[in-house]
């Protein structure tokens, strides 16, 4: 049985920009980790509460060392973009990975 490795990302935005901020992450880190070798999926979880959106990117990893290519070598720290500072409402530094095993 092989492990895979799940990383997982959260962030938030004003609801009104629920859209908007879907839309720039499908351009931007959605499709780097779909470019990055070893990465075996993306999913994208969005929760409306009041006025705050929550994401989460949810990705699916063959190895840490296939992470590192997307994240660098302190995988464990959240990677973002310039124009993410339009939309987020704070910059959590860490992610969390996760050993997932499917049955």
């Amino acid at each position: 049985m092989s492990t895979i490795i799940t990383r997982i990302w959260h962030g938030t935005t004003a609801a009104h920009h629920a859209e908007a901020y879907l839309e720039y992450l499908q351009q931007s880190g959605l499709a780097d980790y779909k470019r990055t070798p070893g990465n075996l999926g993306v999913q994208v979880l969005r929760r409306v509460e009041g006025d705050i959106c929550h994401f989460w990117t949810v990705t699916r990893w063959e190895s840490y060392a296939s992470i590192r290519q997307f994240a660098g070598d302190d995988y464990t720290k959240a990677r973002y973009y310039p124009d993410d500072a339009n939309y987020l409402l704070s910059f959590e530094p860490d992610v969390l990975h996760c050993e997932t095993f499917e049955y």
